[in-house]
């Protein structure tokens, strides 16, 4: 239930009703079909979000409402990607946060997404209008722009004894924490964390390297940062900054080291402790276990609403004519 966790009531965050996801998915699915996708697949959900999306319009005929039996567990979303693959969908559009689009992107690599913000922590997905987010899915999706024109976007891959597992923005090494808390992080749990992108504009744990070093999706490295613990002493080289952990809740924190990760290269996490992996505490490390974490561009292919949407224009795709308008400026005499 993106919108709706503990989360936005421990911090300050805005909630986001079934009716706001509702009137989403509405323009979502407009704007697609305006621009060319000829079916759109959704998932007939409990709470009728999309059903209620789509009741009243008069293209309903294009989309179609897929059963499914909710467990309300991450496995949901899982579930649903598989379904709209075995019915041959190629472009998804997801609403959620970054834990959200860790659980899809984990489930296939290989498809082209759109992620749009309703989470609470949001660094992976867009934070644009529902109605431009769709016309540029629907533009990709027709084939009118080529999927091959959005990129892969950067992943964390995490090794253990016990298995793997991935994240797309950040994994935290938490001390003195709990698997499966959904409580915002506090300065006396981060011990270190790896990002795949450092945004000094962003909420949580990204803005703490970006306020430091940003890092943007385009840029082949990520960056890496070690905090002082509440209580040590500090030293010469250490850097005091204050971020919002959560929306509403600034956290004073001492940075100890700081350093770029290149993609390719492996970092070591040694327990104990727990790794939280965009935001979503997942991973016991007991004393002397480790993980080891490398930085890849190996992840789902992104759609960017703004980038699409300029080249579709400036490729005169947008327009009857079905080239680009060529307009001379007038230039300044002096």
């Amino acid at each position: 239930m993106s919108g709706r966790d503990v989360r936005r009531v421990a911090a300050r965050a805005s909630l986001s009703s079934h009716h706001d996801k509702q009137l989403l998915v509405t323009r979502i699915v407009l704007g697609a079909l305006a621009y060319g996708t000829r079916q759109v697949l959704l998932i007939d959900d409990p709470f009728r979000i999309a059903r209620g999306a789509v009741e009243n319009l008069p293209s309903k005929q294009h989309v179609t409402l897929i059963p499914m039996r909710p467990t309300h567990s991450d496995s949901d979303s899982e579930t649903a990607l598989r379904m709209m693959l075995d019915m041959g969908a190629q472009t998804f559009v997801v609403l959620g946060g970054d834990g959200t689009s860790r659980i899809v992107a984990r489930a296939s690599k290989d498809i082209t997404l759109l992620p749009l913000s309703t989470g609470t922590n949001n660094v992976f997905p867009f934070r644009i209008e529902a109605s431009v987010a769709g016309a540029a899915a629907g533009l990709v999706s027709s084939g009118r722009i080529p999927p091959t024109r959005c990129p892969r976007c950067k992943i964390i891959d995490i090794e253990t004894d016990r298995g793997h597992d991935m994240a797309l923005i950040d994994v935290v090494h938490l001390v003195n924490d709990e698997i499966g808390s959904l409580l915002p992080f506090t300065r006396q749990n981060l011990k270190q964390f790896v990002v795949t992108r450092a945004e000094p504009d962003g909420i949580g744990i990204s803005p703490i390297a970006g306020f430091l070093t940003p890092c943007n999706m385009d840029d082949e490295h990520g960056v890496w940062v070690e905090l002082k613990q509440p209580g040590e002493q500090l030293g010469s080289s250490d850097i005091n900054i204050q971020v919002p952990l959560s929306p509403g809740l600034y956290e004073p924190l001492v940075i100890r080291r700081v350093e770029p990760v290149t993609i390719g290269s492996k970092l070591m996490f040694q327990g104990p402790g727990i790794l939280a992996m965009d935001g979503d505490r997942r991973i016991q490390l007991q004393d002397g276990e480790s993980a080891t974490l490398t930085i890849r561009r190996s992840g789902p292919r992104v759609i960017s609403p703004t980038e699409i949407m300029t080249s579709a224009a400036s490729e005169g795709v947008l327009s009857s004519s079905g080239t680009p308008i060529t307009i001379d400026h007038p230039t300044s005499s002096s």
